[in-house]
């Protein structure tokens, strides 16, 4: 059997909020603009909400770029063994 010592960077996810602070803050504004949307479809304007719906998909897909982006950046490879 192998050994593998884990170190405590591996249970810290600090580490992975320095090296892309974008992903957190993308998804905090794809929360939001989700919110705004679900309230305007609430108060029957649906004209704002299909905007705001087409927006949350924008700001969502931007999210997963940067996350993608970055883990190719830095070489993250879940199926890669260390």
């Amino acid at each position: 059997m192998n050994n593998v010592e884990l170190s405590s960077e591996d249970f810290l996810e600090e580490k992975k909020r320095v090296r892309n602070p974008l992903v957190p803050i993308g998804a905090l504004i794809t929360a939001g603009v989700l919110t705004a949307g679900l309230i305007s479809f609430r108060q029957g304007n649906s004209q704002l909400g299909q905007k705001l719906m087409r927006a949350r998909v924008v700001v969502q897909g931007a999210t997963v770029v940067l996350m993608v982006g970055t883990a190719y950046y830095y070489g993250d490879n879940p199926w890669q063994s260390k």
